[in-house]
């Protein structure tokens, strides 16, 4: 299916854009972001567009600075900013994992408390920090979609969504350490497209798509173009303390089988939530089980602040679905772990074998 051409604001409410400062733009997400901001700023804005990473790029129209958000420093490149944005969300999830996950929590908190202090002490007007809307949990009793106030009911462990967690804890002190700073969460849906690796997008290089009996998950997808353009929405104008942005809509299961052409495997809640517990707990699986759960219940969002400001997604669900398969072709992964297509044919017929089936891992791993 083809996207929807992105409306993005509205003419007649288009802005002239402030200064703005993009943290971490080497990454995918930031990538794309960094990009929106300079092409708005090509259609006529006047203010810079700055690009903070440690390896400068090439994006026509915008200046980089070598800077380390972890460094209290990096106030010396925010310096003639008036917004700053940060992507928090992690859509390199290779490399998160390859980090151990108390460094990796520290680091990404330290950065988080470094960027606040320094973009308040550097005068600017705004931070915008992108984390993801798995921080409202995936939960069997969730309302879909989740209102942009939803209470944050992720599980606070040891991975990733924990990692944002934190980020929006400092985040939310913020708004009192520092009451003349404005600041704004964005919170993606399962982010799609080139280049993005996460938990969510893992789950499909499965052989099977992992079911739990009784549940009714709602797929819903954010594809980086469509944040990008969000961002560059909240940085031109929309004003709100948390702003949640993806598809419009969402996807039954039958529908995402539909798309992709994959059978599931169903299992309970205790068989799989459990087993995935033990096999993190030693080391078996990359996740922990509380982020196997975004791929069984709901946490679809409404984009409610946004399409106020005549923001509009260029692309649909079954659109970022096919992006998504585009994207993971070639690879295999058994529960969030990547094989190769050998150790994929022969370690799993389904997902309930990549669960189950590696008991004598566990054993193994006792033993030692």
């Amino acid at each position: 299916m083809s996207s929807r051409q992105s409306a993005g604001p509205r003419r007649r409410r288009a802005r002239v854009l402030p200064s703005v400062a993009v943290v971490d733009a080497g990454s995918v997400p930031g990538g794309r972001i960094l990009a929106a901001l300079a092409r708005h700023t090509e259609a006529g804005a006047p203010s810079p567009v700055v690009a903070l990473d440690a390896t400068p790029g090439q994006v026509p129209g915008v200046l980089w600075r070598q800077a380390d958000p972890c460094d209290p420093g990096v106030v010396d490149a925010l310096r003639d900013v008036q917004v700053v944005v940060w992507v928090a969300a992690a859509a390199d999830l290779q490399s998160a994992l390859d980090e151990r996950a108390s460094v990796r929590r520290a680091r990404v908190v330290r950065a988080a408390q470094t960027l606040v202090t320094a973009t308040a002490a550097a005068g600017a007007a705004r931070l915008v920090v992108v984390t993801s809307a798995k921080v409202y949990g995936a939960l069997p009793d969730n309302p879909v979609p989740l209102p942009e106030g939803a209470p944050l009911r992720a599980t606070p462990d040891d991975g990733v969504v924990g990692d944002l967690l934190a980020v929006e804890e400092v985040v939310a002190a913020a708004r009192s350490v520092h009451p003349g700073l404005v600041v704004t969460v964005v919170r993606p849906a399962a982010l799609v497209g080139p280049g993005v690796d996460t938990v969510v997008t893992r789950h499909f290089e499965a052989p099977r798509l992992l079911t739990v009996r009784g549940a009714t998950p709602a797929w819903q997808f954010c594809h980086v173009e469509d944040l990008a353009s969000a961002v560059v929405a909240v940085v031109a104008g929309v004003v709100a303390p948390v702003v949640t942005v993806g598809c419009d809509g969402w996807l039954t299961q039958h529908r995402l089988e539909q798309l992709t052409g994959m059978r599931h495997v169903e299992l309970s809640q205790a068989t799989a939530l459990g087993t995935a517990q033990r096999l993190h707990r030693v080391g078996v699986l990359p996740a922990p089980a509380s982020e196997l759960a975004l791929a069984l219940y709901p946490w679809a969002v409404d984009s409610a602040t946004l399409r106020a400001g005549g923001w509009e997604a260029a692309y649909d669900n079954e659109t970022c679905v096919g992006v998504l398969l585009e994207s993971i072709a070639g690879r295999h992964a058994l529960v969030g772990r990547r094989v190769s297509p050998r150790d994929a044919a022969l370690g799993a017929a389904s997902a309930a074998v990549a669960l189950v089936g590696t008991a004598a891992a566990l054993r193994r791993a006792r033993k030692r």
